[in-house]
């Protein structure tokens, strides 16, 4: 059945019309790679292991496909076959979209290639896409890409990928901005609370103005959970900004 069949047919388990089961919300700093981070990797231990558990969550739902969804050059779907690499990050190291099909041909975008490493340390257990979302995504092409996601499999589990802001004092990416830590506050607080209303109403200006990497993402995840209806049950693993930069985890499950 395709994906615009069960919209219209819907699912009876959960009562909603886009069969998302479960959401993993993670960051993408390549220095989550320990072979990236090298002897600094023991200081994001702790987000490593949030990671580790938010994805492996994503597996208890039993999807049926695993769609990996993060900010890219431009927003569509990501070739099966492609590879990210952390060769800029000074390491020698390709990360495949699927194991063992590796295609220099097309590249994931850094989001992607951390995306795919999660997945990677938890073992492939359903099929995985992914897809991609321009940084500028306005709320109409965010809107038709949060109602595609469904696509790939009958039970779909999203990997959302993406960075808070970058301006969390004088030493962070962006510099010290004071909206920053109420920007990101507001964040992990929706993102706590599956609250789709405050992830859609993030303003895209503002958000990169902050270089918030997640925001577009984010409004994906929330407009894919408000088509499917019900009722979400989540929880914030990790809120830091060890670096100037706001690192969330959190996990969303269908209640």
């Amino acid at each position: 059945m395709t994906g615009s069949a069960r919209r219209r047919s819907g699912d009876s388990r959960y009562g909603g019309l886009v069969p998302l089961v479960a959401a993993a919300v993670c960051p993408h700093p390549p220095l989550l790679v320990p072979e990236v981070a090298g002897a600094a990797a023991p200081e994001l231990d702790d987000l490593r292991a949030a990671c580790d558990t938010a994805v492996g969550r994503l597996f208890t739902s039993d999807p049926d496909a695993v769609v990996l969804l993060g900010a890219g050059p431009t927003t569509g779907p990501v070739r099966s076959t492609a590879t990210g690499s952390l060769q800029p990050w000074g390491v020698d190291l390709d990360v495949p979209l699927l194991p063992g099909q590796p295609d220099r041909g097309a590249v994931l975008p850094l989001s992607l290639t951390v995306g795919a490493w999660l997945l990677a340390r938890q073992g492939v257990r359903a099929p995985v896409s992914a897809v991609q979302v321009a940084a500028d995504a306005g709320p109409a092409e965010v809107g038709a890409l949060a109602e595609s996601v469904d696509a790939a499999g009958e039970r779909v589990a999203l990997l959302v990928l993406g960075d808070g802001s970058a301006c969390r004092g004088q030493k962070s990416p962006g510099y010290d901005d004071p909206r920053a830590e109420a920007y990101d506050r507001r964040v992990a607080t929706a993102l706590a609370g599956a609250d789709v209303d405050v992830l859609l109403g993030l303003d895209p200006v503002v958000s990169a103005e902050l270089k918030a990497a997640g925001r577009a993402s984010w409004q994906v995840l929330a407009g894919a959970a408000r088509s499917s209806g019900g009722d979400w049950r989540a929880e914030l693993l990790h809120d830091a900004a060890p670096y100037g930069v706001a690192y969330f985890v959190a996990s969303w499950e269908r209640v």
